[in-house]
């Protein structure tokens, strides 16, 4: 009963909300922005007549596509297992 209060007391706290709000920042965000860096690498590539400039591009929509394809979303499943279950009183604040 007291570690439901203290969890509880912990999810009205400032560091609450920003563990939060950078939770929701990797979970949407790092998609988002990995998908922007594939999709405008893809559009400029055939624009690009350099060839070393265009295994740039190419290299960077591959960086894109692994970054919000994989690492964000494995980012994500880890800092919701750290938030409910590392972080005292994290899993009373449903993270």
């Amino acid at each position: 009963m007291a570690a439901q209060s203290t969890g509880q007391a912990f999810c009205n706290t400032q560091l609450a909300q920003t563990i939060q709000n950078m939770f929701t920042l990797v979970q949407f965000g790092g998609p988002l922005v990995g998908g922007l860096i594939a999709l405008g690498a893809t559009v400029t590539i055939p624009m690009t007549r350099r060839a070393d400039r265009k295994k740039e591009l190419k290299e960077l929509r591959n960086q894109g596509l692994i970054y919000g394809v994989l690492i964000a979303p494995l980012g994500t499943a880890i800092i919701t297992f750290l938030l409910n279950n590392v972080v005292a009183g994290g899993s009373s604040c449903g993270f």
